[in-house]
């Protein structure tokens, strides 16, 4: 990625004062406000002029003055024929890179409307915002705009209809041609304004929603991206890219727009359906836009490599524009990367793990799983660009396990979309994440996908954030009743059982906590983060207790009150590590708590202690019953029905009630006794994170401790 600002300087082209807030073009000797975004585009401008397209300086003049009429204004940027500035040749009119689509047709209006102002032999027109370019040919005769891919390069005559091609870098140089253009690797924070001004194109008219247009944009990054991963031969032109008709082949304005437009419409859906036969399950429905509209997208993105731009940038890049776009749209998706960078990091998963992520989002755990293992190949293998062998190992080492290992699920259609499509900027990983109800069998999972990865019993790793709050019913989900927690639990002090086995309704973290359990291997481990009510509310103590039978609790880390807000949420969680007991554990660990409840219940007598209270309040009814009924002359039915019987009565249930609870608190106290006392007893490491590295509103705090966490909690789960 060039640096203009920084070979400006070094070419002595501009220099800038202390705090970088003013700029100045030397050769004019113009200082200007380098705060101002429109200063910024021009000053990038004007250097690739120079440097780019070889014009002499002397001939460049910022800020030109243009006669309109009685008023005078200034042109961004006008290129000279000639050394004394008399005869303009072209005209840059500059705008701010968030700049609308709307506004840029403006822009280029304005553009125009200076070029024919200006007499002479004018003849070129580009307007850019920095992160879109569209370049024009004026002819002073006639009100057309001829679009050009580019403009000549200095002592260049004619322009070729296309402007980016394989390799430009390396092709040689020929006196008085066109040369050509590789495509550019951007930064995080441009890319993210391409994403998002291409995403405000395709929306903003009307004619698509911005779901809708989401879904589009996705499709035509994937166009992208399979376009830069063909190979093609040094010097042969991208398709994803506008292709204009020469003026000589088309003279009608409209005809030959119209042809371009077709054309490259032709083009990208030929990437996108041989995108598709190799990939079926990333896009199944076909694009939807006009041609007009592709074009616009394709102006966005045409130059940008995509493919060699920094992993980290490009996928900050894309989780910033979908985080933007679906907290606005869908609600919290994101588990902020704070939180999944210290998940991921502690535990140790590697290329043989299968990992999996129940309810995945956008794929931001899947992610960073993928990145763990690709930093592991690097380790492993550090000259991997240079040595051949070496490279063809790292390679395979992390690009199996994103082909083999890595599995996500998310119910979101187009969540789901935008996750294998987040896995695909990262250069791999999406085969396995498909859309479905997290909380399905597995065997109507595979039923569904074909897809035998996702058997109970087989994952090494899950780690999810699921969502909170949301309760699935009886009446909508037939598959509550097969969960374990979906059914009202057992009271080892009831002395009869519930006549209602299933609940009427359970909350999706609950559930997800049993069929995390189900896919994970015996000894696999679950990270989850979980509301704080379940690990602290006294009516959620089944779920706790079935917890310790299914897990060794490893590690329980509470979050601040604000990890959650910035996406819209203000639960209370902590984040548990989970390791499943093996069946043998398990069931250990059951049949001893079952042999201390029936020891105690025998031990105390307590049912026949139960069975003798409630006989000795019937009776006392019964009694009461025939007092009031010989006393007042009317039945016992009656007598029940009288003020005196049913105050009477409330006194003795409450009197009965204290009894059973007193019997119960003991019991229960006893029981967590012999519990300590019997059970095998284990560390669990636990942790307060106040400060996570961001604030309520999701901006970056200079304390992060998770990292000091991490650290220890690391060293801890590897000696388990």
């Amino acid at each position: 990625m060039k640096d203009y600002i920084k070979l400006g300087l070094e070419k002595g082209l501009i220099s800038f004062n202390e705090d970088m807030s003013r700029i100045t073009y030397i050769h004019q000797k113009k200082e200007r406000n380098y705060n101002n975004p429109e200063e910024k585009v021009q000053a990038k401008t004007f250097l690739q002029l120079v440097i780019d397209y070889n014009y002499p300086v002397n001939r460049i003049r910022l800020f030109a003055p243009v006669p309109m009429g009685s008023e005078t204004k200034e042109a961004d940027i006008v290129v000279y024929k000639d050394d004394m500035c008399l005869v303009p040749y072209i005209l840059v009119e500059c705008k701010k890179q968030d700049i609308s689509e709307a506004e840029f047709q403006q822009a280029i209006g304005q553009a125009y409307s200076y070029a024919f102002a200006m007499a002479g032999e004018l003849k070129y027109v580009w307007v850019t915002s920095g992160i879109k370019s569209d370049f024009f040919e004026v002819d002073q005769t006639s009100n057309t705009r001829n679009q050009l891919p580019d403009i000549p390069q200095f002592g260049v005559k004619n322009v070729a209809s296309y402007k980016y091609v394989y390799g430009a870098q390396y092709l040689p140089e020929e006196s008085g041609k066109q040369r050509f253009f590789d495509l550019s690797v951007i930064d995080q924070s441009e890319l993210t304004r391409r994403f998002d001004q291409a995403h405000k194109a395709l929306w903003a008219g009307g004619q698509l929603n911005p779901s809708e247009a989401f879904d589009e944009l996705d499709k035509l990054i994937f166009c992208k991206i399979w376009d830069e991963r063909k190979p093609r031969r040094m010097g042969e032109p991208y398709d994803f890219q506008i292709i204009t008709v020469p003026k000589e082949v088309e003279k009608d304005e409209n005809k030959r727009r119209h042809t371009e437009n077709d054309n490259l419409y032709k083009r990208v859906m030929a990437l996108y359906e041989e995108g598709r036969k190799k990939d079926k399950e990333v896009f199944r429905d076909n694009i939807r836009l006009t041609p007009e509209k592709i074009r616009t997208v394709v102006g966005y993105l045409e130059g940008v490599n995509l493919g060699e731009t920094d992993l980290d940038s490009k996928g900050r890049a894309f989780e910033t524009f979908m985080g933007s776009f679906f907290r606005g749209n869908f609600g919290q998706y994101f588990t902020p990367r704070e939180i999944v960078k210290f998940i991921v990091d502690v535990l140790p998963i590697d290329n043989e793990s299968k990992v999996l992520d129940t309810s995945c989002g956008s794929g931001g755990f899947l992610l960073y799983a993928l990145n763990k293992v690709r930093d592991q190949a690097t380790e492993l293998y550090p000259n991997h660009f240079n040595d051949v062998r070496q490279h063809d190992r790292w390679l395979k080492y992390w690009h199996d396990f994103a082909e083999k290992n890595l599995y996500g699920i998310e119910i979101s259609e187009q969540i789901s979309r935008a996750a294998k499509m987040n896995m695909i900027i990262h250069d791999d990983g999406h085969t396995n994440v498909i859309t479905s109800d997290g909380l399905v069998s597995d065997e109507n999972i595979i039923a569904k996908t074909n897809n035998q990865g996702f058997k109970y019993g087989t994952f090494d790793f899950i780690i999810t954030n699921p969502p909170f709050g949301s309760t699935i019913r009886q009446s909508e989900q037939a598959y509550l009743k097969t969960y374990q927690l979906g059914k009202k639990e057992e009271d080892w002090l009831a002395v009869a059982a519930p006549s209602q086995n299933t609940r009427d309704g359970q909350s999706t973290e609950v559930l997800f906590i049993e069929q995390d359990y189900r896919f994970l291997k015996e000894e696999g481990y679950l990270a989850i983060i979980l509301p704080d009510g379940i690990l602290t509310n006294s009516s959620m103590q089944y779920v706790r207790t079935q917890i310790e039978d299914w897990f060794r609790i490893v590690a329980v880390i509470s979050m601040p009150q604000t990890a959650f807000m910035a996406n819209g949420a203000g639960v209370k969680s902590s984040v548990l590590f989970l390791k499943k007991w093996t069946e043998k554990e398990s069931e250990s660990l059951i049949n001893t708590k079952k042999s201390i409840e029936n020891r105690l219940l025998s031990d105390n007598c307590y049912l026949g202690q139960r069975q003798t209270w409630d006989r000795e309040i019937k009776q006392k009814q019964k009694d009461k019953a025939n007092e009031i009924k010989t006393r007042q002359r009317i039945s016992a039915t009656a007598a029940k029905q009288t003020e005196e019987y049913k105050v009477w009565n409330a006194d003795l249930s409450a009197e009965y009630t204290n009894k059973v609870d007193e019997l119960k608190s003991r019991l229960a106290d006893e029981y967590q006794q012999a519990k300590q006392n019997e059970l095998t007893d284990y560390p669990i490491f636990m942790a307060i994170a106040e400060n996570i590295g961001y604030d309520a509103t999701g901006k970056k705090t200079a304390v992060n401790e998770l990292d000091v966490i991490g650290e220890e909690l690391k060293k801890f789960i590897d000696s388990l």
